[in-house]
């Protein structure tokens, strides 16, 4: 056991609190097309490896959410699965502790040997690859694979690009078990596919047919591409040429806490980030033109509170889950729902309630019609220039 090692990934930084409406995920409808699994209602029910099971307590997951109840039976069941699930939900877990405890006790045997000490050239073989849309979400993946790895013999890694290749490289080389990774492609082999996201559209899920076995099962917690009702939704109407004042005055009335600012492009990421610094807003901002060292200084400036305010694309962000981010603010409105909801699902993560207000002026009618069913959906207010 090494407490140093246990304090770092298993510490308080790295520990998300459920929220007051955490209970409420069992009110929540679920529907699995397949193959009948009975699902868990505890993890003691999941038949985990005692490895596994040690740090799901150390991680202090006391009850599985529902995308997990369902989702960790599939798996160990060696289920091809597709998964939609609220955003907050608790999807990476899901997958990643069947996935891991099934290979615990069957890592001497099936992993790659090691190279020995000083070797330089070593193949990597990975018995488990995770794909990632950014690097940002591939390294938090990578962040939750050390901590179910803990005690065990897998060795995780994470490779993408954007970085420095000779370090990634001599990561591989040293051994690898679970590779997380930005896209590329891949070989074929023996496999069991896992698709999980808060929203499949259906062309989507017509594309992901090829890649899953004939008879896989289709889960989905709640409705296809919705979001939670933890997040409270405020639509207001604001001219683009207002959008700055409108940003300073909804800064300056809320307490200080983590806000989220969206934008649509790299530079106007850049500008307002500017701007805001000019009138002494501690903020920072993130896209895909800034080199990954920018990137993850920025996210850490996020995190640690130094810069509470972080302007944002939406790839960028996309899957991002950082504790405590109270407010997410939508200063240019993206064109499609499902975007939006990536984008609100920042907030209100775990049972946590979170606000997510939007900027909407009419070049923005095009989303209208869809942002009004989310709004009845959830119960929001729909505002007059909306319903007419």
């Amino acid at each position: 056991r090494d407490e140093q090692l246990e304090a770092e990934l298993f510490g308080e930084d790295n520990h998300v609190h459920t929220g007051i409406n955490f209970d409420k995920y069992d009110s929540i409808k679920v529907s699995v097309k397949g193959k009948d699994i009975k699902p868990i209602s505890m993890f003691d029910e999941a038949n985990l490896h005692p490895a596994m099971k040690e740090n799901v307590r150390l991680a202090r997951y006391k009850v599985p959410t529902p995308v997990q109840k369902h989702s960790i039976p599939i798996i160990t069941d060696g289920n091809d699965l597709m998964a939609c699930a609220q955003t907050g939900s608790g999807k990476t877990a899901a997958f990643l502790i069947p996935i891991l405890s099934n290979l615990f006790g069957k890592a001497k045997k099936l992993a790659a040997p090691r190279p020995p000490p000083g070797t330089r050239r070593y193949k990597a073989e990975p018995l488990v690859l995770i794909l990632a849309p950014t690097r940002e979400l591939a390294t938090q993946i990578f962040d939750e694979c050390r901590r179910f790895t803990y005690r065990s013999m897998m060795r995780p890694c994470v490779v993408y690009g954007g970085a420095d290749v000779i370090p990634q490289k001599n990561e591989l080389a040293k051994g690898c078990d679970v590779l997380t990774a930005t896209p590329d492609i891949l070989d074929d082999g023996t496999r069991q596919t896992l698709m999980f996201s808060a929203t499949f559209p259906k062309s989507i899920r017509n594309l992901a047919r090829d890649f899953l076995a004939n008879n896989y099962i289709f889960l989905t917690v709640g409705r296809v591409g919705g979001t939670t009702s933890d997040i409270t939704q405020k639509i207001m109407y604001v001219e683009n040429h207002k959008k700055r004042d409108q940003l300073v005055a909804l800064l300056l009335k809320q307490p200080p806490s983590r806000t989220l600012v969206f934008v649509e492009t790299k530079r106007g990421a850049d500008s307002l980030d500017d701007f805001l610094y000019s009138q002494n807003f501690p903020t920072t901002s993130i896209h895909g033109d800034r080199t990954q060292q920018e990137r993850e200084d920025a996210l850490l400036s996020f995190k640690n509170g130094r810069c509470p305010i972080l302007i944002a694309t939406s790839v960028a962000a996309r899957g991002l889950d950082i504790k405590n981010v109270m407010h997410v603010i939508n200063y240019d409105l993206c064109e499609d729902i499902d975007e939006y909801v990536h984008r609100i699902g920042r907030t209100a993560r775990v049972g946590n309630q979170g606000l997510a207000t939007t900027f909407y002026n009419d070049n923005n009618s095009g989303i209208a019609r869809d942002l009004v069913k989310i709004l009845i959906e959830f119960k929001q207010g729909v505002p007059d220039f909306l319903q007419e």
